[in-house]
């Protein structure tokens, strides 16, 4: 029952750890051309990986994809947007470190005052006052890019239940920023139970932005695996080129 918890909670990276990065990840029309793109990389887990590539395009499609639409229908863009935020105000930690584990000195300066002016004049974060008004941008880090930086080789392509694209590297990086993060995060409630449930709201209603985003990535695909597979791997490259 906790690996089950646990991998809901990392929805988080596909959705939101993401700068709404695993999940709120920028397509653009090069990643429709990855789709035909020649990849002769080693990808032992193809057979698996095609398996749960439809697995879980089945349970977008069919589950929760029009659940979140009909979330949205129902909360605002604008209250998601402040939900959103507060939340990514909550990881400060995380891109802190990573970004000082890379080097990035002047990012993480960055991230520190967006974060000490979001969590007092954005209201805990629930505006993103750093951004809009003073164009501090988030500079999104995590452990995945991190070990990409230092030239940790990404390995084999690896499609996750529910969570989607990622690679052995990219896992790794994923357990250590959750790990990171249960270390300070004190937790809002004094059940373990109550926190995973403020979790799984959070990536919920990061959903609400996905869908869109998938139906039209995946709208005019002839094979799926390969467009999420070289989407994926070639964004995760230039993020680590960054």
């Amino acid at each position: 029952m906790r690996a089950v918890i646990i991998s809901i909670s990392f929805m988080l990276f596909f959705v939101g750890c993401a700068d709404k990065s695993a999940v709120h990840a920028d397509f653009d029309e090069d990643d429709f051309e990855a789709e035909f793109a020649s990849n002769d990389e080693f990808d032992p887990l193809s057979g698996y990986n095609r398996a749960m590539t439809a697995f879980n395009d089945a349970a977008y499609r069919y589950a929760i994809i029009p659940t979140a639409k009909g979330y949205s229908k129902i909360v605002p863009k604008g209250a998601r947007d402040s939900i959103n935020n507060f939340f990514d105000n909550l990881i400060f930690p995380s891109r802190l470190v990573n970004n000082l584990l890379q080097g990035k000195f002047s990012n993480a300066a960055s991230e520190t005052g967006r974060f000490i002016i979001n969590t007092t004049v954005g209201f805990l974060g629930f505006a993103n006052v750093a951004d809009e008004i003073y164009g501090m941008q988030k500079h999104d880090e995590d452990f995945g890019q991190t070990l990409g930086v230092w030239g940790v080789p990404s390995g084999p392509h690896v499609a996750l239940p529910l969570l989607g694209p990622s690679n052995v590297r990219d896992i790794g990086g994923m357990v250590t920023d959750y790990l990171l993060k249960s270390q300070y995060d004190t937790g809002f409630f004094e059940e373990n139970w109550q926190n995973y449930a403020l979790t799984g709201f959070k990536t919920f209603n990061g959903l609400a932005d996905f869908a869109p985003m998938y139906e039209t990535l995946t709208k005019d695909a002839i094979d799926l695996y390969p467009l999420m597979k070289n989407a994926y791997e070639q964004r995760r490259d230039k993020l680590i080129k960054e």
